[in-house]
């Protein structure tokens, strides 16, 4: 099968991958003083603000989430932080084949470790800022039970869904540079339609508004790090096994659609 021997190529450039990957961190950070120390402090600071924001001033009121200030301000970062990953990947996806044209246009450089190294970089970046938020949640009562050993399962339906856009988005925008603005209001709709400032519990006298958020895969997987971060429960098994088919349907789909399109990006970028 022509997608299994692609994909064992891939495998075989994956120094590659780890070289482009450590190149992509150590430019985020570059001329800075503090360095890979933003890592850590940028999520302090964006839990701080999530708390005087929403624990202190809005205070929403949620009995699923429980009392004080801090809880729904966990419960946000809990869902922000694999967001930020997730809409990270796809809009560096979006960009680049075209920023990496110059490697692009070597004849043995293989294009589809591009979007890889996107969502892997962000995946490194959402590590980084993990600790963070279990110190916190610990911190103010929601010390880690044994479900956070499930986390490996939600990371993975992540990873897998989101490089499959990631793939999907890389090749056709090298064609199409009108999504690169449809994506950024694409994924503010979708942020919204996703529980991540709302919980599910929330949604219980709306029956209809909660089927529609059910077709969302990112409801299930951001559903999953609330569940074993933030609730300490369970992860609902069923749904999430169906978002990781959903997610390596979308990743054939998006592999398939790069690799035919693969001979044309010399040219495009």
């Amino acid at each position: 099968m022509k997608l299994i021997a692609n994909l064992q190529e891939v495998y075989k450039h994956r120094l590659l991958i780890r070289t482009l990957v450590g190149r992509e961190l150590k430019a985020r950070y570059r001329g800075t003083v503090l360095g890979f120390f933003w890592s850590f402090f940028n999520p302090f600071l964006l839990m701080v603000v999530y708390t005087v924001v929403f624990g202190f001033i809005l205070k929403p009121r949620d009995p699923t989430l429980g009392e004080g200030p801090w809880m729904y301000a966990l419960y946000l970062f809990a869902g922000i932080l694999p967001w930020t990953w997730f809409s990270s990947s796809l809009n560096d996806s979006a960009n680049v084949l075209m920023v990496n044209g110059n490697l692009i246009k070597k004849i043995l450089f293989p294009a589809e470790v591009l979007p890889i190294v996107s969502v892997t970089s962000n995946f490194i970046h959402f590590l980084f800022g993990l600790p963070i938020l279990l110190i916190f949640l610990f911190v103010f009562g929601k010390p880690p039970t044994v479900y956070l050993l499930l986390l490996p399962a939600v990371l993975l339906v992540q990873f897998v869904f989101s490089l499959g856009f990631s793939l999907l988005l890389s090749a056709l925008t090298v064609h199409f540079r009108d999504i690169k603005d449809i994506l950024s209001n694409l994924l503010t709709f979708w942020f919204f339609s996703t529980p991540i400032v709302y919980s599910l519990g929330m949604l219980e006298h709306s029956p209809a508004l909660r089927a529609v958020l059910d077709l969302n895969p990112m409801t299930h997987i951001i559903g999953g790090y609330h569940d074993c971060l933030f609730f300490g429960q369970m992860i609902h098994w069923k749904r999430l096994g169906v978002t990781l088919i959903v997610s390596l349907v979308l990743f054939v789909i998006g592999y398939a659609v790069f690799d035919r399109l693969r001979d044309s990006f010399p040219e495009e970028v």
